[in-house]
Formats: structure tokens, C-alpha cells, sequence
């Protein structure tokens, strides 16, 4: 499934953004949709995911409180609102698939490629 994560950009400390995450020519019913974020020098690290159906979600600790995930099958979309954000929240956040029973650990071996991110940058 190729991927396009969108609506990342600027906002200072405390600020909102939504990304969303799309699929191109293929449906995200089937699939449960991750979302990870990389940090320049740093490793690829779990955000969130949520099931197919939208019944189970997981966050990272940091995510916790602050994200919220969501998906509208019928937009064949995921959404990501992310609130109160933080300096240390900037990266560039990518959208990936599964249909692995372990979705909800996050770990980024069990997930597909995803397609091209989204720059959320914050600043103090």
C-alpha cells in the first residue's frame, strides 16, 4: 500500500497539528495504520496505531495524553491530532501498515514501508 502522510509544518510550543495519512489507489480497511516519527540522528521510533476497525489504539509513553489517533475507513484515512506540542516532538512523522496480530507492540519490523512523511517542526 504506498502511503502519503500530510499536514505536518510550523507551530510553537503548545500548539496543535493534524496529520493525516492516505493511500493511493489501495484501501486501508484491511489494515492496521502505525505511525512512527524520526528525529535527525536519531532511530525511527513508534508514535501510535490504531486496528483495522478502529476499536484498539496504542501510544507511545511520550504520545500518551497528548495524541490522539483516529481513522475514517470510509475517507480511507488515519488521522493523527497531535495537541500541546513540544520541542522534542519535531520530526518527520511517517504513516505505515500491518496485518500483524502484534500491531499494537510497535515495532517498526512488523510494519511496512511507509510511503513519503510529513516535517512537523516546533519551536520554543
Amino acid at each position: 500500500v504506498q502511503l502519503q502522510a500530510s499536514g505536518g509544518g510550523l507551530v510553537q510550543a503548545g500548539g496543535s497539528l493534524r496529520l493525516s495519512c492516505t493511500a493511493s489507489g489501495r484501501t486501508l480497511t484491511n489494515h492496521h495504520v502505525g505511525w512512527f516519527r524520526q528525529a535527525p540522528g536519531r532511530d525511527r521510533e513508534f508514535v501510535s496505531t490504531i486496528s483495522r476497525g478502529g476499536l484498539s489504539t496504542y501510544y507511545a509513553s511520550f504520545a500518551k495524553g497528548r495524541f490522539i489517533i483516529s481513522r475514517s475507513n470510509a475517507a480511507n484515512t488515519v488521522y493523527l491530532q497531535m495537541n500541546n506540542l513540544k520541542p522534542e516532538d519535531t520530526a518527520v512523522y511517517y504513516c505505515a501498515t500491518t496485518v500483524s496480530v502484534r500491531f499494537g507492540q510497535g515495532r517498526s519490523g512488523d510494519y511496512n514501508d511507509g510511503g513519503q512523511g510529513t516535517q512537523v517542526t516546533v519551536s520554543s
